[in-house]
């Protein structure tokens, strides 16, 4: 699967496409790709409502490439399923090898 065309190098940072399902019976970040639209997709168990699939997004992305909060924004898309981050802290292909590694267990 190109994951690459869902992750940008830009001189700020990384900036990945997710395609964000909330309201999920279960958290999975990430949960797949979505050749078609050419996104990452995501599995949120909170409800997009007053930001807390938002949050809860940010939260696990930092856990995942191990930054800190501050260091992801959501640059498109805050009130949409599809959203647009930038992670600043990472180099692209860690970017890259991490989000393989969580897709290879699908």
């Amino acid at each position: 699967m190109p994951i690459e065309d869902a992750v940008k190098e830009s001189k700020d940072g990384v900036i990945i496409d997710f395609e964000v399902n909330p309201g999920s019976r279960s958290l999975c970040i990430p949960s797949g790709y979505n050749d078609w639209r050419k996104r990452i997709e995501v599995k949120l168990t909170q409800n997009a409502q007053k930001g807390k699939a938002n949050e809860q997004l940010i939260d696990n992305l930092s856990d995942l490439f191990g930054v800190s909060n501050s260091n992801i924004d959501i640059t498109s898309g805050a009130k949409s399923g599809k959203k647009s981050v930038i992670v600043k802290g990472i180099e692209y292909n860690d970017v890259i090898s991490i989000l393989r590694s969580k897709l290879d267990d699908f």
